[in-house]
């Protein structure tokens, strides 16, 4: 059975940040499901102006932790700050945290692990503007290309996007290896 990843996102979201994991995380074999909050479409952000629309697959009141091994979180400045007020969307973060899996959030995706309490004591990394929240937050704050801290996976910006997406596969790949003895 293939695993499937979920990718949580709304208007507003960095249509690299999105489409980038999510074509390579299919091309490593992974079913991708796009969740939003409302049903239809959702429209990226192309660098400075719109970009393309996304389907979504499924809607926050249609989606389970248990369902999948792990939920990315692409930034935009806009895609993160609207699902940041979404209590669903927080309590789902939360849900995959508290199940051990990976938690992937990259450029300014990390509030989203700001409000759902994830980022006190760990070493984590975002686009400049949002470093001094997670540092509020408690977050060990460094400028890599992308930070692993147990679960919880941490990028900058789009030129990030193949080192991100390779610890999600990664994390995927460990989370599913047979025990050794």
């Amino acid at each position: 059975m293939t695993q499937r990843v979920l990718i949580l996102a709304t208007d507003g979201f960095e249509q690299s940040e999105l489409t980038g994991p999510r074509d390579r995380l299919q091309d490593a074999g992974y079913e991708v499901i796009v969740a939003s909050p409302k049903s239809g479409q959702i429209k990226g952000w192309d660098k400075t102006d719109w970009g393309d629309k996304v389907d979504v697959d499924l809607t926050l009141d249609e989606v389970s932790a248990n369902d999948y091994g792990a939920i990315v979180l692409p930034g935009g400045q806009m895609n993160p700050d609207s699902l940041r007020l979404e209590d669903k969307a927080i309590d789902l973060i939360r849900q995959f945290d508290k199940a051990g899996k990976p938690v992937a959030a990259i450029c300014h995706a990390p509030w989203l692990l700001i409000e759902a309490g994830l980022v006190d004591g760990k070493k984590v990394t975002s686009w400049p503007s949002v470093r001094s929240d997670l540092k509020n937050a408690g977050g060990n704050v460094v400028d890599q290309e992308v930070v692993v801290d147990g679960n919880i996976i941490t990028s900058r910006k789009p030129d990030d996007i193949p080192a991100f997406s390779q610890a999600v596969i990664k994390a995927l790949q460990e989370a599913t290896a047979p025990a050794r003895a």
